[in-house]
C-alpha cells in the first residue's frame, strides 16, 4: 500500500503488511523522514568525499528512498537493488517512477542469493552496500547467518562500508548476536541507535556500520535533529559480549516489534 502526505505534496509512504517501510519525497529526495534511514544517510554522505559517485548495492528496495538520496547527493554514482517482492517493485515504479537517466538498476530476487544475482561487473567494486529486508517488520533468519554475509565479501570495495539495519528490544539478544556475527565477517564494526534501543528500554531500530566505519559519523550522529549514539571500538565489545554468532544451523529471525511500535 502506498498512501500520500496529506500534509506535503509529492510525498508518500510505503506500508507493508501495515508496518512503514518507506518514505518517498519525490520533490526532495534528501528528505529522510525515519530516524533509522537518517541514520544510514549520514553514512553515505561521509563513505566518500561530499559529491563524489560510488557504486551501491542495497539488499531490500522498498520504495527506494536510499538509491534515490545517493542518486540526489552523489550524481552518477551505479545503483543495483535486489527486492524480492515483485508486486512492491511494480507498485513502486507505477506510482513513485525513478528520476530518469539515473543509474538504477532494480532487479526481483532474493537477497540471499545477492552474490549470484549481480552482475560480474559489480564484484570487488561495491563502496557501499546497504541490508535494509524485512519480511513483513522482521528480518528474515537467513539474512542474519555468517554464511551469508560473507557471500557478500567478494562484492566489497577495497575500504567499503557496510550498513545494515536490524530491529529488537530487550534483552537485545537479537541484535547481539548479528553484531557477533557481522564483526566476524566484515570486521571492524560500530552501532548507530537511540540511546533508549541501545539501553534497551524502547523496541527499536540499530543501524550496524562495519569495515570502513566512516570518521565524523558520531558527531553527524549526534547532531541530527533525532540524535542518535555511536558505539564503536571496546563499546562493540563490551555490547555483543557473550553473543554466540548466527551460522546456518542456530539462525532466528528478528523477534516480533510490539504491536503498533512502527505504526
Amino acid at each position: 500500500m502506498i498512501d500520500a502526505d496529506r500534509d506535503r505534496p509529492g510525498a508518500f509512504t510505503v506500508l507493508m503488511d501495515g508496518t512503514p517501510q518507506s518514505y518517498v519525497d519525490l520533490d526532495d529526495p534528501t528528505n529522510l523522514v525515519f530516524e533509522y534511514v537518517r541514520r544510514i544517510g549520514h553514512v553515505v554522505d561521509l563513505v566518500r568525499p561530499e559529491g563524489e559517485p560510488i557504486t551501491a548495492v542495497h539488499l531490500g528496495g522498498g520504495g527506494l528512498t536510499l538509491p534515490r538520496y545517493v542518486a540526489a547527493t552523489r550524481p552518477g554514482s551505479r545503483q543495483q537493488v535486489i527486492e524480492a517482492d515483485r508486486s512492491l517493485i511494480e507498485a513502486v515504479r507505477a506510482r513513485l517512477p525513478l528520476p530518469k537517466r539515473e543509474q538504477i538498476k532494480v532487479r526481483c530476487a532474493d537477497a540471499a542469493a545477492a552474490a549470484t544475482v549481480l552482475p560480474p561487473g559489480v564484484q570487488g567494486n561495491v563502496d557501499l552496500l546497504v541490508l535494509d529486508v524485512f519480511a513483513g517488520a522482521r528480518t528474515p533468519a537467513a539474512l542474519t547467518t555468517a554464511e551469508f554475509f560473507g557471500s557478500l565479501v567478494p562484492l566489497l570495495a577495497p575500504s567499503a562500508t557496510v550498513a545494515l539495519n536490524i530491529a529488537d528490544g530487550a534483552p537485545l539478544a537479537f541484535a547481539r548476536s548479528v553484531t557477533a556475527t557481522v564483526a566476524s565477517v566484515f570486521g571492524d564494526t560500530a552501532i548507530a541507535a537511540e540511546p533508549a534501543v541501545l539501553k534497551g528500554r524502547r523496541f527499536g531500530n540499530l543501524v550496524l556500520i562495519a569495515g570502513a566505519v566512516p570518521d565524523g559519523l558520531a558527531r553527524r550522529l549526534a547532531g541530527d535533529p533525532f540524535p542518535g549514539t555511536l558505539v564503536d571500538g571496546a563499546g562493540v565489545t563490551r555490547f555483543a559480549a557473550g553473543a554466540k554468532p548466527f551460522t546456518s544451523m542456530n539462525a532466528q529471525e528478528s523477534p516480533a516489534p510490539p504491536r503498533g511500535v512502527f505504526g
